[in-house]
């Protein structure tokens, strides 16, 4: 958007208070360059500070937002002003005796997450954080956007509230609420329904297979439970935000609305459709623990730099554990196929020998170096703070729920923290939550705590399970164990993962290698598993690599085959106890999962 071409914004003076109004506008989507312009009345210092946030909530990771900033420029009364910048994301304009000036940048967009910004010439979307300049001081004023589609058949769907009746005009009630509202603009279609009396939204971007009355039915569903657990919807009004791509999956928290990636023919197997609902379960499930049950160092957020806390595992872990619980409570799935699900994820965190080296309040702790970069040695030493936090949470529940015979569960703790800390928005402690769990428990939890959150012992699955009547029960593959993955990139058979104290490891092959034969026979990524089927544990095999260019065989001893699949299965011969505490945890006959 060039100077003469700028529309202006109009808007009344409140006093002496500064007025925000950002515009933002998209003429030639194809560039990926959105055009936004600030316009700040009122203002009285002589410097104007411009910060562009690091970081968006719910994701933490430092992305450097700025780093997509192509053009920047200040003018009060069409004349330029002069500014500079200090820092990496941090703006100065000389304001000396101005009032009201306007700010224009542009922003490049095209990239296609819950987190970041995307546009072209089919939609575009923005969120907040990597789209806006946070004015240090003024944080707590209203903020007006007005959006500026390329075409006139463009739509805009947002969960701020609109401005009168001025076209694509909105309002959020701070910075805080402007980057928890991301705006979807295009031609996406879009499903209104209620639950409970409150209206919602579905808004879908891009083809696929997807059939909106089931999801919809489901996702009714999903909504119901989750606020039948908690006592009501804390919103007016909501919005799931859907973008069907490729392979994609993955969702992004707030307080009135979510955004979901998804694949777009990912709705027609039954598998991937309750993976998909499994997202959204989790997605809602956040608008109550993290985006209003929040820990002390996420009450009041830093864009600056890091937040840390050590209790992720309980935002996102717990709520990894509700997102498979709660389509069977809404009857989405059976009780059989929930296992079959948790079984998936106690496979997941029982191959990742990570768990071992890393402790869950450091796995937390650590969210910002290690989770979201990860590298070839990271299952080595890394366990993510979801699926350990969900495993955690898993053994709490139950051990609640054999303690107080299901009439206590996991549910009550997390009512307890909604009324002590999510309704009055009030950060909590690690000791806070940990009081809280133990007063619904009726016993002391340091033991607990300290051995599987503080510190890496092993999880005993099969201790909290035995009063339920289940089992956990391993599967071991017929190949001997070799350590090593492998995948097969642009025709090369490469060695993605080479797990800690495996064959392969001791005898020096790396991640990154080529792999080329085994006992000079050539094999590729997907014959590996039944050239070892030929060798028994303790067999000595040559392994032939290129190792940076170098050609290199290793001989390397194979040792017995690792448990590679976890089930969950009746035990035989439940009594009593068994039955009743499986059919208040699972709310079906222990009959019904065999």
């Amino acid at each position: 958007m060039t100077e003469a071409t700028a529309p202006r914004i109009e808007i009344g003076i409140q006093e002496t208070l500064p007025i925000i109004n950002y515009l933002v506008a998209m003429p030639q989507p194809e560039t990926h360059l959105f055009e936004v312009t600030l316009q700040l009345i009122n203002h009285s210092s002589t410097i104007l500070d411009l910060k562009m946030p690091v970081w968006t909530p719910g994701s933490y990771l430092v992305r450097e937002y700025a780093k997509n900033l192509q053009y920047f420029a200040a003018f009060a009364d069409d004349k330029p002003l002069p500014w500079r910048k200090v820092s990496k994301n941090h703006w100065q304009v000389n304001t000396t005796g101005v009032s009201e000036l306007t700010v224009r940048y542009r922003m490049f967009a095209n990239e296609l997450s819950v987190r970041t910004n995307h546009l072209d010439t089919s939609h575009a979307y923005f969120n907040g954080a990597a789209l806006f300049f946070r004015l240090p001081g003024c944080e707590g004023l209203p903020i007006q956007i007005t959006v500026v589609p390329p075409r006139p058949d463009w739509q805009v769907t947002t969960s701020l509230p609109a401005v009168g009746e001025q076209a694509y005009t909105f309002s959020a009630a701070d910075f805080d609420t402007l980057v928890d509202s991301p705006f979807e603009i295009g031609n996406h279609k879009t499903y209104h329904f209620e639950v409970l009396g409150k209206p919602h939204e579905l808004a879908i971007w891009g083809e696929g297979n997807l059939q909106s009355q089931r999801v919809i039915a489901d996702i009714q569903k999903i909504i119901a439970v989750e606020a039948e657990m908690f006592g009501g919807l804390p919103y007016e009004r909501y919005i799931f935000l859907l973008h069907l791509f490729a392979q994609a999956y993955g969702g992004l928290e707030h307080k009135n609305c979510c955004s979901l990636i998804y694949q777009r023919f990912g709705f027609r197997s039954e598998d991937k459709y309750e993976r998909f609902l499994q997202l959204v379960a989790h997605e809602f499930f956040h608008l109550w623990n993290v985006k209003r049950i929040r820990p002390k160092g996420l009450e009041v957020f830093d864009y600056e730099q890091e937040n840390y806390t050590p209790s992720l595992w309980f935002c996102e872990g717990t709520t990894s554990y509700y997102d498979l619980l709660i389509p069977l409570r809404a009857g989405i799935y059976d009780a059989k196929s929930y296992l079959n699900h948790l079984g998936k994820e106690i496979t997941r965190f029982l191959t990742t020998p990570g768990r071992k080296v890393q402790p869950l309040t450091e796995s937390s702790f650590d969210a910002w170096i290690k989770l979201y970069r990860p590298d070839a040695n990271s299952n080595n030493c890394q366990m993510s703070y979801y699926l350990k936090g969900e495993m955690v949470s898993l053994l709490l529940d139950l051990l609640i729920r054999a303690r107080h015979g299901n009439q206590r569960s996991l549910d009550d703790v997390m009512r307890q923290m909604w009324r002590k800390f999510g309704q009055p928005e009030i950060g909590y402690t690690p000791e806070q939550l940990q009081e809280v769990c133990e007063s619904v428990a009726g016993v002391d939890l340091t033991d607990f705590f300290e051995r599987y959150l503080d510190n890496t012992d092993e999880l005993p699955f099969n201790h909290y399970l035995e009063p339920f009547g289940l089992h956990l029960l391993a599967e071991r593959e017929e190949e001997p164990y070799l350590g090593i993955k492998v995948k097969t990139e642009q025709g090369r058979e490469v060695i993605k993962f080479v797990e800690v104290g495996s064959p392969a490891q001791i005898a020096g092959i790396d991640a990154g290698d080529e792999l080329l034969a085994i006992e000079g026979i050539k094999l590729t990524a997907h014959q590996l598993s039944d050239r070892l089927k030929d060798y028994q544990a303790n067999d000595r095999i040559a392994v032939t690599v290129f190792h940076q260019d170098e050609l290199r065989t290793y001989s390397v001893t194979l040792s017995t085959p690792h448990p590679t699949k976890f089930q969950i299965v009746p035990v035989h011969n439940p009594d009593p106890a068994q039955k009743e505490n499986s059919a208040g945890w699972l709310g079906t006959p222990m009959v019904t999962l065999r």
